[in-house]
């Protein structure tokens, strides 16, 4: 996979609704989402959805296309199957800075728990769960957190 990728907005910062390719709402949280996140264009994951992608560094709208270079992983396994997130720098400068990873670390692993606790009340077996997410060396932190 390229550096550089072309990604669709599908959660914008701050929203509490997931919504699919077609508008109906898949998901809702109770928490504001604290970063956009959406999917590689042209791809396919292994649950047979576009890669997910967590956009940082902007707070594009839902819907729209844009470019982002990708500065980390992280390791995720939906319901049993290996979904993981990957970490794109939307803005300018070098990439996120240790708080934005430390966000991205405590989010997920409070995602993977909620999403863990809802499989669980419905029956399934199968793991939900992450790990420390992984970030490319090119992206060092910024000197001051943003």
């Amino acid at each position: 996979m390229s550096e550089r990728q072309r990604l669709r907005v599908e959660v914008p910062r701050g929203a509490f609704v997931k919504r699919d390719e077609h508008g109906v709402a898949e998901l809702w949280s109770p928490l504001p989402c604290p970063f956009a996140y959406g999917s590689v264009i042209g791809t396919q994951a292994e649950d047979g959805d576009a890669l997910d992608a967590v956009l940082l560094g902007g707070a594009p709208p839902a819907g729209a296309e844009v470019e982002g270079r990708l500065v980390g992983r992280v390791p995720f396994v939906d319901d049993g199957v290996q979904d993981d997130k990957l970490v794109f720098w939307i803005g300018a400068g070098p990439g996120p800075g240790r708080r934005q990873r430390a966000l991205v670390a405590a989010f997920f692993f409070a995602y993977a728990l909620a999403k863990g606790a809802r499989a669980a009340l419905r029956g399934s077996r199968a793991s939900t769960r992450t790990a420390r997410p992984r970030w490319r060396a090119e992206a060092p932190p910024l000197p001051v957190d943003r």
